[in-house]
């Protein structure tokens, strides 16, 4: 099996709500039980980023797509890996999407 990096894109603030909070980390929770042993690395979310552009520029906003966090799968190719995402709790929220990659073993 093939590992694929899951790269959630999109800006949103966290529910400041306790029960907003745990329906959410349900939401998680039940996609990553589906996905079973599927799971490499649940992730994390992310902060902030900061973008370092060929010519040395920095932009402090994450760019036009900022990453919100990442999770990595393995999957039999990259049409599976895209069936397992489509799921993903962050799609329920129009301004987020979930970029795909195959991971390429260098060593």
């Amino acid at each position: 099996m093939a590992k694929y990096l899951y790269v959630y894109h999109g800006s949103g603030k966290m529910p400041t709500e306790e029960a907003e909070r745990k329906a959410a980390m349900d939401a998680w929770t039940g996609w990553y039980d589906k996905l079973g042993s599927a799971v490499v690395d649940g992730g994390n979310p992310v902060g902030m980023s900061k973008t370092v552009l060929s010519g040395g520029t920095v932009e402090n906003n994450g760019g036009s797509n900022p990453t919100a966090g990442y999770t990595i799968v393995e999957a039999k190719d990259i049409d599976d890996a895209v069936a397992k995402a489509r799921d993903c709790p962050i799609l329920t929220n129009p301004a987020f999407s979930v970029e795909i990659a195959p991971i390429i073993e260098m060593m």
